[in-house]
């Protein structure tokens, strides 16, 4: 069996770990939250979830990952008695795997976007008058069946070709590219975004809150987003930290990447509203159609008079999603790729080779379920959506409330602390506090938005 990689700088952490939170949540996912709920209200509750639920639960897996120098789907039986949480690590792996097989498929669809927006397509539509175009453009898109398999294919390829040069030379080498990239796009786009005539309308709603908008479904999306907009349940950050060096801070990582992830949700919600609210007759509860139908046709409205700047702000927000999906399916793949070479004894290349080879199949199967075998279904869902509620709603929070309750109550405190305080190194502040929050407080907000998901709190 190949020797394990380690990350070799403490920036690499940083930009490799940042790289997996940072995806299609933040900038997809974020702005149809806050727009759905109230904007400013929305963000003031996400910025509390990430700080009482999602850091704490980021600082376990650290530790799980860090002591046990091993996979993900190994880690959880090498640290409990008996190995009898293994279970844990493989609903981790699991999940990875599943999620890394739809989730390429949307990953796809940001690269055929890219081209469009590159080849000018977006202006063409938008001269025409007719915003059904923009629909018409999607819907037709998904339902190819060849068109969306070769993105996929395509993105695929270039994950692949990453995670087979290893950690450092791979996944820390792609991050530190990946990540000033992903920020300068996003100053670039809120350079633009500020110049549009909805800025300030943009700018009110996202962070003035209505207090009196916080109500039940605010506070259930807000803890819903903060939970997966960071990666938590699948692995990521505990593989990621199996390859940290013995004098990286696990805490002040974990915080320093939840800031960073609440950043690029904020900036990216800064480039969305005051462009959507330059558009008269749109509004910011879009919905998920936002960025793949209404945007398109919101930037060259919005920037019309200036086209230079439509074509630059098209281009680069798609850009921008892009290089946001590829960091997170580098670390998807990364999870599964570990977990088959180390248990089976395979090397990395052979392990990625299969994960890669398996996705595709899968995902071909969930791009189909969207056009030519979309009257296939399970349970009323067709394969991605499926792919889509097995994961969000039952793998991810499963296993992070197991992940909660092992840390909390299973691991021995002093190991815990060993890992925090680095060997007694720094300085161990709030320790209690965190027990107590891994034990009590995390598992109940799991606990709450895995009963909302299945829609079970409208029967209690």
């Amino acid at each position: 069996m190949e020797e394990r990689g380690n990350f070799g700088s403490k920036i690499g952490i940083i930009f490799a770990t940042a790289g997996s939170a940072v995806g299609l949540g933040n900038i997809w996912r974020f702005p149809t939250e806050a727009g759905n709920n109230g904007g400013g209200a929305f963000l003031l509750v996400y910025v509390l979830c990430v700080i009482a639920m999602g850091i704490p639960l980021m600082i376990a897996e650290f530790t799980v990952g860090r002591h046990s120098h091993a996979n993900t789907g190994s880690a959880y039986r090498i640290l409990s008695p008996r190995g009898s949480w293994g279970f844990v690590g493989k609903i981790e792996v699991l999940a990875a795997f599943l999620i890394l097989a739809y989730y390429s498929v949307v990953a796809g669809w940001t690269l055929y976007y890219a081209v469009q927006a590159l080849t000018n397509r977006f202006n063409v539509m938008a001269r025409g008058g007719d915003a059904s175009a923009f629909a018409d453009n999607f819907n037709s898109f998904v339902a190819n069946p060849w068109l969306p398999l070769l993105c996929l294919s395509a993105f695929m390829v270039v994950t692949h070709f990453v995670v087979v040069r290893g950690v450092k030379s791979g996944i820390e080498r792609s991050s530190k590219i990946l990540m000033p990239f992903l920020f300068l796009l996003l100053i670039v786009l809120l350079v633009c975004s500020l110049t549009t005539p909805g800025a300030s309308q943009g700018i009110e709603f996202l962070f003035t809150p209505d207090f009196s908008k916080i109500d039940s479904r605010v506070i259930m999306s807000a803890m819903a987003q903060a939970f997966y907009s960071l990666s938590l349940g699948m692995g990521c950050m505990c593989t990621y930290a199996s390859y940290f060096k013995h004098d990286a801070n696990i805490t002040k990582t974990a915080f320093t990447v939840g800031i960073i992830d609440m950043c690029v949700a904020v900036m990216s919600g800064i480039v969305i509203f005051p462009a959507v609210f330059s558009v008269a007759g749109l509004q910011p509860d879009a919905g998920p159609s936002l960025v793949f139908i209404a945007l398109p046709n919101v930037f060259q409205l919005a920037m019309g008079g200036v086209p230079a700047m439509a074509y630059v702000c098209s281009l680069a927000f798609y850009v921008l999603l892009v290089v946001a999906t590829l960091t997170s399916t580098i670390s998807l793949h990364e999870v599964v790729t570990a977990y088959l070479s180390e248990t089976r004894g395979i090397s990395r290349r052979r392990a990625a080779s299969y994960v890669t080879c398996c996705c595709l199949v899968l995902g071909v199967f969930c791009s189909l379920s969207l056009g030519v075998l979309g009257g296939f279904t399970v349970a009323g869902m067709s394969i991605f959506d499926l792919f889509d509620f097995v994961t969000a709603k039952l793998l991810l929070l499963a296993a992070g409330f197991f992940t909660s309750v092992f840390v909390g109550w299973i691991m021995k405190r002093h190991i815990i602390a060993d890992e925090i305080s680095n060997g007694g190194t720094l300085k161990l502040r709030c320790f209690g506090l965190l027990v107590f929050t891994l034990r009590f407080v995390v598992p109940v907000i799991i606990a709450v938005v895995f009963l909302d998901g299945l829609g079970l709190l409208n029967i209690l």
